[in-house]
């Protein structure tokens, strides 16, 4: 609500009796405040409109980041932690309200693009599975599949996800960095696919390095579904970004994914509500 408001005296007078109720709430405060990227993802349906007024200034004050490296660690370290499991909880419904009706399109061009090709591709992985209901949701898009594993730092999450999927004999769910796993267990005849803000947070070397292990690999199938800030054109700026309060990776993904040796079917984007994009990119070695 706070964060897509045009008026700059509106966004003052808001920041302002957040600021007050911080001060008289600061137990709440703290609350709201445990960890940046909860802080800045939290679902504002789930809050009191005292508690949105209070989230809106407590964004505001967040210290302003440039060191790429410090970025990636601390955003990997909360990935890692019990926190993440809150996020993820939280944005359980996005299949519903954003995946279903704006990201579905694109895995139905991947089914044309396997049709068309010999070879039969048995595998999926979704690098950052999260809550696990994108890859559920796939393994019945793609019923002929035997596999569909996902992959996610976060140990608590996997835990979750074996329990509540269990019924579902066709997902695997891992506790890993993706590059270690794909370096140990990545084979040929494989779909990869990651949603909503997984490449994000690796650095841009790190990234390139991932995506060449991937190519590595044989008859491989690449779907990512990415947010990159609004502003980033490619053309103009072709290197990474920083965007967002977090802050994220705003990267280049059609020059990362061509640069590690794939050719790419599809490229689209689409805007988003604040200070971001949606990309979809479709690519095959």
């Amino acid at each position: 609500m706070f964060d897509n408001m045009k008026s700059n005296f509106t966004r003052t007078i808001a920041k302002h009796i957040g600021n007050v109720l911080v001060f008289l709430r600061p137990k709440k405060a703290q609350e709201l405040s445990e960890n940046r990227i909860t802080l800045v993802h939290k679902n504002k349906n789930n809050l009191s409109f005292q508690e949105r007024l209070m989230r809106f200034a407590l964004v505001q004050k967040l210290e302003t980041l440039d060191d790429h490296n410090k970025i990636a660690e601390q955003n990997k370290t909360f990935w890692i932690n019990e926190s993440a499991t809150e996020l993820f909880t939280e944005t359980k419904d996005s299949i519903n309200t954003f995946f279903i009706p704006h990201c579905t399109f694109i895995f139905d061009l991947l089914k044309q693009e396997i049709s068309n090709q010999d070879q039969e591709i048995d595998t999926l992985v979704e690098i950052g599975t999260g809550n696990g209901s994108i890859l559920n949701h796939l393994s019945t898009e793609f019923p002929n599949f035997k596999k569909l594993i996902g992959i996610d730092l976060s140990a608590n999450q996997i835990e979750i996800n074996k329990k509540k999927y269990k019924q579902n004999t066709k997902l695997e769910f891992v506790t890993s960095d993706a590059y270690d796993w794909i370096k140990k267990n990545g084979k040929k005849n494989t779909v990869f696919v990651t949603y909503n803000g997984v490449l994000e947070y690796f650095l841009e070397q790190q990234l390139q390095e991932l995506l060449i292990e991937i190519n590595k690999l044989k008859n491989i199938f690449f779907v990512s579904i990415e947010p990159n800030g609004a502003s980033h054109d490619f053309d103009k700026d072709p290197n990474t970004q920083l965007y967002g309060d977090e802050p994220s990776f705003s990267h280049n993904y059609p020059k990362l994914f061509k640069n590690a040796g794939f050719t790419l079917w599809h490229f689209s984007q689409i805007q988003l509500e604040g200070e971001s994009k949606q990309t979809f990119i479709g690519a095959k070695n």
